[in-house]
C-alpha cells in the first residue's frame, strides 16, 4: 500500500491543492520581496541624488565666491582615491584642472541632467570597470564640473539581496513541494485504509471497520461516521438474515397447514359441509398470513420514513385511555386487572393512528404474555397490567407494565427485532412483530423503546420527544 501511495501522490488532489497553495504563497512572497527591493533601490538612489544635489549647490557657492581656483582647491581636498566621491573639473578647452577622474565621462558629454557612467577604479583595485552616477555642471566662464558618486557598494547590496531572495525562493519551493508531497502521501495512506476496508466489506467481511488515527481530525470524524453507518448496515443485514430465517420458520407452518386443510377438505367425503368447514379454516389461516404481511409492510414503510409528514397534534392521555378501554373486556376475560393512569394531556404532534397501534400492541402483548402462573402451573395467580402516561424533562413516557415472567436482560434488545418470539414452544398466537412495530413507530417520531424489569414482570416504556414550543 505505501508504494501505491507514493506512486500516486504526485497526481493526488491533496498534492495539487497544496502545490497550488505553495505557488500562490511564493507568488505573493515574490511580489512583496520585489516591492521591497524596488523600494530599497529607490531609497538608495534618492539618497545619492540628494547628496549630489547638495554638493553641487555647495560648489556653485564656492565658485561664485572664490572663482575657479577656489573650487579646484575644494575638489582636490575632496578627491580621495578610495572614497566614493568622484570629481572632474575642466576649463573651457577641456583641460583637466582638478578631480580624481581621468577624463570627462563620455556618457555625460551631451547629457545635462546627469546619469550613470562607467569609470576605471584606482590603481590596485579590480580591473573591472566600476559604476557611478554623476551630475554635470556648466559654468558661465566655460568651466565644466562633474560631481559623482561610486555606486558599486549599492549595486553589490542589491545583488546580494537578489541572491538571498532567489535562494530563499528556491528553498521555499522545495520545502513547499516536499510538504505537499508529504501531505498527499499521508492523506492517500488514510484514504487507502478506507478503500481497503471497503474492499473487505464488499468481499463479505461486514465486521471490518475503518481504523482511526487518533488525531481527532476531519478524517477521523468521517471514519467514525462511516463506522457508525457500517455498524447500522451490519445490524440490518443480520436482521435481514434473521427475518429470512424467521419467515421460513413462522410462515412455512401456516402455509403447510393451509394446504393440508384444503387437501383434507377435498378428500373428505362428507360433501358440502366438509368443504365449507375447510374453506372457513383456510380463510382464517389466510387472514393471519395477511395480518403478518400487513405488519411487515407497515414496518418497512415506517423505517423508510414514508409516513414522516403525517403528524398532527392530539391529546395523548385521552388517546391512551381510549385504546386501553378497548382492551378492558379482553383483559377481564383473561382474568387480568387493567388499570390506566392517564389524565388530560399532554398534547403531542405525531401520527395518531400509529401511536395508537403501538399502544395497542404493548397492551396486547402484556395480556398474552404477562400472565403469571401459580406454582402448581394449573391456576393463574393474580395478574395486573398498569398503563401510565408521564412527562419527564425531555420526553413523554407511555409505560405498560405487567407482573408476568418478564424478559431477561440479555434478550431485551433482541425482542425488538422482527419475528423474534422468546416463547420457545410458540404455542401462543402471534407473529413476533408487535414490539418491532412499536420500535419502528418510536423511531418515526424521534423516540425510543426501552424494556425494563418491573420486579416481577416486564415494563415497556415508549418515549416520545416533547413538542417544540
Amino acid at each position: 500500500m505505501p508504494d501505491k501511495s507514493a506512486a500516486t501522490a504526485w497526481t493526488s488532489t491533496p498534492f495539487r491543492l497544496a502545490a497550488i497553495s505553495v505557488a500562490l504563497f511564493l507568488m505573493t512572497a515574490a511580489g512583496i520581496v520585489g516591492l521591497l527591493l524596488w523600494q530599497t533601490n529607490s531609497l538608495l538612489t534618492d539618497q545619492v541624488m540628494t547628496s549630489l544635489k547638495a554638493e553641487v549647490a555647495e560648489l556653485r557657492s564656492v565658485i561664485a565666491q572664490g572663482g575657479v581656483k577656489a573650487v579646484a582647491d575644494a575638489i582636490n581636498a575632496r578627491s580621495r582615491p578610495e572614497g566614493p566621491g568622484l570629481y572632474f573639473l575642466s576649463d573651457n578647452t577641456g583641460q583637466k584642472l582638478a578631480g580624481n577622474l581621468n577624463r570627462m565621462p563620455p556618457e555625460l558629454a551631451n547629457n545635462a541632467k546627469g546619469g550613470v557612467f562607467r569609470y576605471e577604479g584606482p590603481a590596485g583595485a579590480s580591473d573591472a570597470p566600476r559604476m557611478a552616477v554623476a551630475m554635470p555642471v556648466h559654468f558661465a566662464d566655460g568651466t565644466d564640473l562633474v560631481v559623482g558618486r561610486d555606486i558599486e557598494d549599492q549595486r553589490a547590496l542589491a545583488a546580494r539581496m537578489r541572491r538571498v531572495f532567489l535562494y530563499g525562493f528556491g528553498l521555499l519551493s522545495l520545502a513547499g513541494l516536499a510538504g505537499a508531497l508529504g501531505a498527499g502521501r499521508l492523506l492517500l495512506q488514510r484514504i487507502e485504509a478506507i478503500n481497503a476496508t471497503s474492499r473487505s466489506i464488499m468481499a463479505g467481511d461486514l465486521a471490518r471497520r475503518i481504523p482511526l488515527s487518533g488525531a481527532g481530525d476531519e478524517i477521523d470524524g468521517l471514519a467514525q461516521n462511516l463506522n457508525a453507518m457500517l455498524e447500522r448496515i451490519e445490524h440490518l443485514m443480520a436482521g435481514l438474515r434473521e427475518v429470512s430465517d424467521n419467515i421460513a420458520h413462522d410462515l412455512k407452518t401456516p402455509l403447510n397447514r393451509l394446504r393440508n386443510r384444503a387437501e383434507a377438505a377435498l378428500r373428505d367425503g362428507a360433501g358440502t359441509a366438509a368443504y365449507r368447514d375447510g374453506l372457513e379454516r383456510t380463510i382464517e389461516d389466510a387472514d393471519e398470513l395477511i395480518k403478518t404481511f400487513n405488519a411487515l409492510l407497515l414496518i418497512a414503510r415506517l423505517e423508510a420514513g414514508a409516513l414522516e409528514k403525517s403528524g398532527e397534534p392530539f391529546d395523548l392521555g385521552s388517546h391512551v385511555r381510549d385504546v386501553a378501554e378497548f382492551y378492558e373486556p379482553v383483559a377481564e376475560e383473561a382474568g387480568i386487572a387493567l388499570t390506566v393512569e392517564a389524565g388530560e394531556g399532554p398534547e403531542v404532534i405525531g401520527n395518531r393512528q400509529l401511536v395508537g397501534q403501538a399502544i395497542a400492541n404493548l397492551i396486547d402483548n402484556a395480556i398474552k404474555y404477562g400472565r403469571r402462573e401459580a406454582e402448581t402451573g394449573s391456576s393463574a395467580a393474580a395478574t395486573s397490567i398498569r398503563v401510565a402516561v408521564s412527562v419527564e424533562s425531555d420526553a413523554i413516557v407511555i409505560s405498560v407494565a405487567d407482573n408476568g415472567p418478564g424478559i431477561g436482560e440479555k434478550d431485551r434488545e433482541r425482542a425488538l427485532r422482527r419475528f423474534v418470539r422468546l416463547e420457545e414452544s410458540r404455542t401462543k398466537p402471534g407473529t413476533g412483530l408487535g414490539l418491532s412495530l412499536v420500535a419502528a413507530v418510536a423511531r418515526l417520531h424521534g423516540g425510543t423503546v426501552e424494556l425494563a424489569d418491573n420486579g416481577p414482570g416486564l415494563k415497556v416504556m415508549l418515549r416520545l420527544p416533547l413538542p417544540k414550543v
